[in-house]
C-alpha cells in the first residue's frame, strides 16, 4: 500500500503559525502549493483537507484545526471516514532534536515525548506504526527552555534552513507516497553532515 494521508502538525491561529512548533504545518502548505491543491476547512474533519495526486496516487493532506496536544481528534476523523490504516499515514513534524535543515523519515517506533504524535497514538487506538517526517528545529541546550523555544519563530537564518530542509522533503515525496523508502531516506539523510543534536543559535 502507499501513503493515502499527509498529516502536518501545529497549533491553530495566527498567534502561532510562524512558531517552530508548527514546522509540520509549514510542510502541508509547502506540499499544497507545489500540487496546486487547496486546504480547505472542514468541520466535520477537525481541520483543513486537500487532495492531491502524486505519481500515480491519490492522497489527502490534513492540517488540524485543534491544538498541539490533541491532533489525535482530527487524524482520526479522517482516517475513519476514509477507512485509511495508521500504516498508511505519514505525520510532519517539528523535531528538536534534529538541528535546523535537518529532514528525517522515520517508519513507525517510539514517540519521543510529542504530545501531537502521542495523542494521534491514542486516537488511533495505541498505533505507533504510522510514519514520520521528523523536521528538524534545533534545540534550546536546556529542558526547562523548550516550551518558550517551540512556541517562537526561528531566527532568520534558521527559518532558510527548515525551508531547504522542507524543499528537499518535497522533492522525495513521489518515493515516500509509494513507500519506496530506501531512496528517499538515502537522498534525505545524506543531504548534509551537520550534527543532529545540537543547539540553534537564535
Amino acid at each position: 500500500m502507499s501513503v493515502q494521508l499527509i498529516v502536518g502538525l501545529g497549533n491553530p491561529g495566527e498567534k502561532y503559525a510562524h512558531t517552530r512548533h508548527n514546522a509540520g504545518v509549514w510542510f502541508i502548505n509547502a506540499l499544497a502549493r507545489a500540487y496546486k491543491s487547496e486546504l480547505r476547512l472542514e468541520k466535520k474533519f477537525l481541520g483543513a483537507i486537500a487532495s492531491a495526486q502524486i505519481g500515480h496516487t491519490s492522497l489527502r493532506f490534513l492540517v488540524p484545526s485543534t491544538y498541539m496536544n490533541e491532533s489525535g481528534r482530527a487524524v482520526a476523523a479522517v482516517a475513519n471516514f476514509y477507512r485509511i490504516d495508521s500504516a498508511n499515514i505519514l505525520v510532519a513534524h517539528d523535531e528538536l532534536d534534529l538541528s535546523p535543515g535537518i529532514v528525517r523519515l522515520k517508519n513507525g517506533g517510539g514517540l519521543a515525548g510529542h504530545n501531537g504524535l502521542k495523542d494521534i497514538s491514542r486516537a488511533l487506538g495505541g498505533a505507533k506504526d504510522y510514519h514520520r517526517l521528523r523536521i528538524g528545529i534545533g534545540h534550546p541546550g536546556a529542558a526547562n527552555a523548550v516550551t518558550n523555544y517551540v512556541l517562537k519563530p526561528p531566527s532568520v537564518n534558521d527559518r532558510a534552513l527548515i525551508d531547504d530542509g522542507l524543499s528537499k522533503a518535497l522533492a522525495v515525496m513521489p518515493s515516500i507516497v509509494i513507500e519506496d523508502w530506501e531512496p528517499a531516506m538515502l537522498s534525505l539523510h545524506t543531504r548534509q553532515n551537520q550534527k543532529e543534536k545540537v543547539s540553534s543559535s537564535d
